[in-house]
């Protein structure tokens, strides 16, 4: 039974603490759509998508306005594009083609992202692959809510080193179709190691060949409420540190659950995971930044930070585990550093570098996050940034993910704004010294020893 005490206390974390539910997201797979005839294929597409999903924002409306929980976002994630279109597509613009028609069932049922114009080569690509991967700037710059990712490397196949000098050039030149719009394409466009099937966040979601026909999964949220936790202790040990952001994740994640349920209940498709991340928000009271500082670094970035984030990350994991059958996705924290006003304090300060961000991605939920570069980097300097991301996943058998935006125009010292959700970030510096050597080598990078585990 649930007492006054409880309810009291989940009504204040939402009221006063910034608690939501951050997206319920439908996972489709369109497998059984894969047709010759391109346009027979889109008119499948459309008719899935717009079929399972039509009641989608619907009931997640209903569901907030009972509970009275908020529910942020609703969401379409789908089967990785490239694995459709291989007998359809001749060229990259039957992508733009598919791109177009994802944007399109996503606008008639509602969802403010659909997620899925994804490619996975950690081993090689396909001519299909390499298409799609050839048409994400365009198909960025004509769409709205259309996110696209691409998986370049794994803990078992290694890294796709042509797919990340690649990525690199796809990357500048979606900032260069996009540089309207202060390069807002980069922003729904992430290159991951280790991508997880069931991600419910963008721009990295997509409906992996493991799910089933259709799953509801739900991403919770609540920096605010930790940070608000952690306050009542300030100054214990860390056995006291510990057991408080457990509990917090714990009471967290059983909204999340809650949601998950009324929703797949609701819409009769199956319940697949809560992922149990701390995702910011712009929000003043809504961020990961906030926390670290709680725990006792004068800013992110400072020495210790690393520390402190490991922390929290797995005392957020095991907390939530205990609320919650089925835990998935990323789950943990996560750091976008043009989400999260303590992230963007702590730049602006000089507290935090490209390089510190990228030692706390060891630890951490995700990898590099909404960061802001100048628009004259080159190509062959973005790709070493994804390599070293890359690398970091693949060695540590964990996700990681490089969602970097080269801002046309800008450089360092500039702030662009993204608006919404995505905030504004400030331009950071980057090494300046080449890597166009290495990343002009040909091949992989083999999987670690330690993945040889039959």
């Amino acid at each position: 039974m649930i007492n006054f005490t409880e309810a009291t206390e989940t009504i204040r974390m939402i009221t006063q603490e910034n608690l939501d539910v951050r997206t319920i997201t439908m996972g489709i797979s369109l497998l059984d759509c894969i047709d010759s005839d391109l346009g027979a294929m889109k008119e499948k597409i459309y008719g899935k998508i717009t079929g399972k999903a039509r009641d989608l924002v619907r009931t997640g409306e209903e569901i907030s306005r009972e509970y009275g929980i908020p529910i942020v976002n609703k969401r379409i994630s789908v089967t990785p594009a490239a694995l459709l279109g291989g007998s359809a597509c001749r060229e990259p613009g039957d992508y733009v083609e598919i791109a177009l028609t994802l944007e399109r069932a996503a606008q008639e049922v509602g969802v403010n992202f659909i997620g899925g114009f994804s490619a996975l080569v950690s081993k090689g690509m396909t001519k299909s692959d390499e298409m799609l991967i050839r048409a994400i700037p365009e198909a960025l710059a004509r769409t709205e809510r259309v996110c696209s990712s691409v998986n370049v490397g794994s803990t078992r196949c290694g890294i796709d080193m042509d797919a990340v000098r690649l990525m690199g050039e796809i990357i500048l030149e979606t900032a260069h179709r996009t540089a309207d719009r202060d390069s807002l394409g980069c922003a729904k466009l992430v290159v991951f190691c280790n991508a997880p099937d069931d991600n419910p966040f963008m721009a990295g979601a997509f409906h992996g060949v493991t799910e089933g026909d259709a799953v509801i999964n739900v991403g919770v949220s609540g920096p605010g409420v930790v940070k608000t936790a952690l306050e009542q202790v300030r100054g214990e040990g860390f056995e006291v540190l510990c057991e408080t952001i457990k509990k917090t994740a714990f009471k967290v994640t059983r909204v999340g659950q809650l949601v998950a349920q009324e929703a797949s209940r609701r819409l009769g498709v199956p319940f697949g995971i809560i992922d149990l991340s701390l995702a910011p928000t712009p929000a003043v009271g809504d961020s990961v930044a906030d926390i670290l500082t709680e725990i006792g670094v004068e800013h992110p970035g400072a020495p210790g930070t690393t520390a402190a984030l490991a922390l929290l990350n797995d005392q957020v994991k095991k907390g939530g585990v205990m609320a919650s059958s089925y835990v998935g996705g990323l789950s943990g924290a996560f750091i976008p550093v043009s989400e999260d006003q303590g992230m963007i304090g702590a730049v602006e300060a000089g507290a935090l570098t490209l390089e510190k961000l990228e030692a706390m991605t060891c630890v951490c939920s995700v990898g590099l996050d909404m960061i802001a570069i100048p628009g004259d980097t080159p190509a062959s300097t973005i790709s070493g940034i994804i390599a070293d991301e890359m690398a970091i996943g693949m060695v540590n058998q964990k996700t990681t993910a490089a969602r970097l935006i080269p801002v046309i125009g800008k450089k360092v010292g500039d702030t662009v704004e993204f608006g919404g959700l995505l905030g504004h970030a400030p331009v950071m510096p980057v090494n300046g010294f080449s890597c166009a050597d290495l990343i002009a080598r040909k091949g992989r990078i083999p999987a670690p020893i330690h993945s040889f585990k039959n």
